[in-house]
């Protein structure tokens, strides 16, 4: 199964980072990459850098299980917990391509202060506020569920905290400078990662 999670999180890399850069080029002249914000230290700047980190131990949990040098824990090691882990990552990249797809032009990585874009709020944006988030979590769930060796499950929460993280002190004071009375009323209506949870 690790073999299968390595390549479920190469199709993740190319699909979600790598095609999606390039349509964004291609549309609008941009890659969407935006880079870490903060200065070095700052809590927006481990949001950003806890992110890179977190996706890279989700790499490693794969490769380190192929190599031997990591087991999955014994009570999650079964084929049907491996099946379903299997689904659910799939299920994941699939919702963060919609999400992407849904962001249209203002899709980013990444938040540069001097930029406005719009805010979205159709599609899955009218139910869930940051649905590329919630499905990329979906999919680090489902690859932890695949492979369940102890740096599979460190990345999965990493890549929880520091998604909390972003979320909390890089995107949403951004869009409430940027979007003031519409981003406040979008927040009120809208959940921050589930549908109706997390409105402020």
């Amino acid at each position: 199964m690790a073999m299968l999670a390595l390549l479920l999180y190469l199709v993740f890399g190319v699909l979600g980072f790598g095609w999606r850069s390039r349509r964004q080029y291609l549309r609008t002249g941009s890659t969407g990459f935006r880079g870490i914000s903060g200065t070095p230290g700052s809590l927006e700047w481990w949001a950003g850098a806890g992110f890179v980190v977190a996706i890279l131990a989700g790499l490693a949990a794969p490769i380190g299980q192929l190599a031997g040098a990591l087991s999955p824990f014994a009570a999650l090691d079964s084929p049907w917990v491996q099946g379903v882990g299997a689904v659910i990552a799939v299920a994941g990249i699939a919702g963060t391509l919609y999400a992407q797809t849904d962001m249209g032009d203002s899709w980013r990585i990444g938040v540069d202060p001097q930029e406005t874009t719009t805010l979205v709020r159709r599609g899955v944006f009218g139910l869930i506020r940051n649905p590329i988030f919630t499905a990329m979590l979906v999919f680090a769930a489902g690859i932890t569920l695949l492979i369940p060796n102890p740096v599979a499950v460190v990345a999965f929460v990493g890549l929880l905290a520091t998604i909390e993280l972003q979320v909390r002190v890089v995107e949403e004071p951004y869009l409430a400078e940027v979007h003031g009375t519409a981003y406040r009323d979008y927040v009120h209506t809208v959940g921050r990662f589930l549908p109706g949870v997390g409105r402020t």
